[in-house]
């Protein structure tokens, strides 16, 4: 089941349950992108928008391989940053390779391909981390937005609209 929110800054997919949830990720973030007027037509802005789909892949494709499956994508775009946050059902902490594993744990076995997302999500994320939810967790990430680009119309949703979609919090894991 999708959910399209008006032109403003937050948007929420419902991921659980659908089939291909990376590549309906990606497109859900590129129609958000478009209708937040993102600077397309600079090399900085296309570079950003490259930037938040390869994470919108990676932390999807790691909640359906590591986590017990996606339950949904939140994209909250302000005129300064986006924010992606990706729910998942299982408990356990984002571990990123070189760390050790618990048991339970989704990080990558020695000599299996894989286990590389977050060191893309650190290197490319302004800030990351996770936080745990009623069902499993949210790991969440910012980008800066690209200069030039107006942002969501009217700096949010309605008048006396929550700030947020409920699904955000924490603080950044790195930096």
């Amino acid at each position: 089941m999708e959910q399209r929110g008006p032109v403003n800054r937050n948007w929420l997919l419902v991921l659980d349950g659908i089939t291909d949830p990376v590549s309906r990720s990606r497109d859900f973030t590129r129609r958000a992108m478009t209708a937040w007027n993102w600077p397309l037509a600079t090399p900085e802005g296309r570079r950003s928008a490259e930037d938040a789909l390869l994470l919108v892949s990676e932390v999807v494709a790691n909640a359906c391989r590591h986590g017990g499956g996606p339950g949904a994508l939140v994209l909250d775009c302000t005129g300064d940053r986006l924010r992606i946050e990706v729910t998942d059902l299982s408990p356990e902490p984002p571990v990123p390779p070189g760390f050790p594993v618990r048991s339970g744990a989704g990080g990558a076995a020695p000599g299996r391909p894989g286990g590389y997302g977050l060191l893309i999500v650190d290197r490319l994320a302004r800030a990351w981390g996770w936080r745990p939810g009623a069902v499993g967790k949210c790991v969440w990430l910012e980008l800066p937005c690209p200069p030039g680009g107006k942002g969501p119309p009217g700096g949010g949703g309605p008048p006396g609209a929550p700030a947020r979609a409920g699904l955000s919090g924490g603080r950044p894991a790195r930096r």
